[in-house]
């Protein structure tokens, strides 16, 4: 158990006696009590809300309420001392020993450390990537490739069961283009000269080896046969041979999902249909005629007809949606709110990773999974925008083997894995990003990439001097350690309830941004060694400093690399 939930404990404990004194009722809801490290470092070492969140429900005054908490405080183990701030915040000030003691619990835990039960093995369906499989992964996808992945780690980290899930859209339009593009392909195969590649086809190169592959399997049969004797035949072939592609781009960036949903196979079991009479069960849905929206031009899904409309308003939407087209074909939104009906069947939880382009659809889609769980199951839809490439600051070219975007495969071969990953973490997913492959392999403090590793090579670096001095880890004298480095300390033990409080906001940058902070404060200690040498980690004359001061240092590598493996990423050994 961390400090901060420590602590909590304690105050749990003192609310337990209050009631019982019949201080305070029983009964209030605690569920808004926080431990934090107070806002101004000077006023201590924890603080808590306890007294500004209860007291109205205990029908007193926060200051009168926090009067009575404080003292009780006081008298804990490991507490200096106490005192009322403002209008009833709790500020803590703990003995030195308390954060030795910490350090100690970081040494025991290891990987553990930051580890939560706070998802209580709830399950969590998290959906990202979902890319149109019709080609190789692009950067455009790697940013909600790497967010939806990093989020199903914290979130595993944080007491979850989590399924990934890859929402296949082999059901529209794209997928027969597809299907022509590969039949093109594959009479280039057969010998024949196709020329330029027709507008509105798909003209990356990747579809060659599909072609080939095609050709190798089905011999001539269908070079001069009629489209529709070949569509359905080339289509899932092609689909296939996207997803094995898109597949093997994911595994680069370290990424497998655990189910690959098909929007087809949704279809054919019949999924909108039973979620259509689940809504009309429930006279949500019903059949109507909507207005065309005045001032503008319609929307592409707006028709002058009767057709069955999901009362998506009475969830918060600006108005009715309609789940078929007049032609009786599912719309967009109606396979989707099929598809969410049967995910939210093993979840107790939904999180969707979209790109920003579908801001549009977040309300009708939360409408329908309120309606369709009747407000049983969690929902989340994070918005991830676009990645600008850049080289010295100048946009990058297209990549011919996509012939329209740069692939994925090409910015992870160029910079790695790591680098890709990391630096998709390092701004909100809701804020436009660039990157520059020159600076996200710059060797600067400017480059949170680098800085954090450096962090952990530095650690790892003063290990290896420490032991050809015959200096080795274990039996520190944890009293050695003095202000400054117990300040680390402080710092490193937030590294728990950071990741409660990024699962909790279902992002997973902050651990990128903790990372980045914690790099920094490190690396100011160790640069006062280079001012005060008797201030350094390494001491070969002082042997039992040397071994207090790499005590610290490990604890400090292991929340490095606790981090990053939520991230995904792994920590360095040594920087080239």
């Amino acid at each position: 158990m961390n400090i901060y939930a420590q602590f909590a404990a304690h105050i749990d404990a003192i609310l337990d006696r209050l009631e019982s004194e019949g201080t305070i009722p029983a009964g209030i809801d605690r569920r808004n009590v926080a431990v934090e490290p107070p806002r101004d470092a000077s006023h201590g070492d924890l603080a808590t809300n306890a007294a500004m969140v209860l007291a109205k429900p205990a029908g007193m005054n926060p200051r009168e309420l926090s009067m009575k908490i404080a003292p009780l405080l006081a008298r804990t183990g490991g507490v200096a001392g106490t005192d009322v701030a403002g209008p009833g915040f709790i500020n803590i000030r703990l003995d030195p020993d308390a954060w030795r003691d910490e350090l100690r619990a970081i040494a025991d835990a290891g990987d553990a450390y930051g580890r939560s039960d706070m998802g209580a093995g709830k399950t969590v369906n998290v959906e990202y990537v979902s890319a149109n499989p019709t080609g190789p992964m692009h950067m455009g996808h790697c940013r909600g490739a790497v967010v939806g992945d990093a989020l199903a780690k914290l979130l595993e980290y944080a007491g979850h069961k989590v399924i990934r899930e890859y929402y296949v859209n082999d059901a529209g339009g794209q997928v027969d283009i597809l299907a022509r593009s590969a039949h093109l392909r594959y009479r280039e195969a057969l010998g024949e000269d196709i020329g330029e590649i027709p507008e509105g086809l798909y003209p990356g190169d990747y579809l060659v080896p599909v072609g080939q592959a095609l050709a190798e399997k089905l011999g001539d049969a269908h070079a001069d046969a009629p489209e529709e004797e070949w569509l359905a035949l080339f289509r899932a072939e092609a689909v296939a041979a996207m997803m094995d592609l898109i597949r093997a781009d994911l595994a680069l960036l370290g990424i497998h999902h655990d189910v690959f949903a098909s929007e087809a196979d949704v279809v054919a079991a019949g999924k909108p249909e039973a979620a259509e009479a689940e809504l009309r069960g429930r006279d949500l849905i019903y059949d109507g005629v909507l207005e065309a929206p005045k001032g503008k031009a319609p929307p592409e899904d707006w028709e002058p007809v009767e057709l069955p409309l999901f009362r998506s308003t009475k969830f918060g939407d600006d108005q009715d949606r309609p789940i078929r087209k007049s032609n009786g074909a599912w719309t967009y939104f109606g396979n989707d709110l099929a598809y969410h009906f049967q995910k939210a069947e093993t979840a107790d939880m939904l999180i969707d990773i979209w790109g920003a382009d579908h801001a549009g659809t977040v309300k009708r889609i939360k409408a329908a999974v309120a309606a369709l769980t009747e407000g049983k199951t969690e929902f989340d839809v994070k918005l991830v925008q676009m990645v600008r490439l850049l080289r010295d600051g100048e946009p990058v070219k297209m990549s011919k083997r996509s012939g329209s975007f740069v692939t994925l495969a090409d910015v992870v071969d160029e910079v790695g894995k790591d680098v890709v990953r990391f630096t998709m973490l390092t701004r909100k997913a809701d804020a436009q990003m660039d990157f520059d492959f020159a600076k996200v392999v710059e060797a600067s403090k400017d480059n949170p990439v680098f800085y954090v590793q450096y962090a952990h090579a530095r650690i790892r670096s003063v290990h290896r001097k420490a032991a050809a001095e015959g200096i080795e880890p274990g039996g520190a004298d944890l009293s050695l350690l003095d202000g400054e480095e117990l300040a680390l300390v402080r710092l490193a033990a937030q590294f728990p309830r950071i990741v409660e409080a990024a699962a909790k906001a279902h992002e997973p940058h902050r651990i990128a941004f903790y990372l980045n902070d914690l790099a920094a404060e490190f690396h100011a200690l160790w640069n006062r060694g280079n001012d005060v040498p008797e201030k350094r980690l390494l001491l070969p004359d002082n042997a039992p400093l040397t071994k207090a001061r790499l005590a610290l240092a490990d604890a400090i590598g292991q929340i490095i690399r606790n981090g990053l493996a939520i991230m995904g990423v792994e920590a360095v050994e040594e920087m080239e």
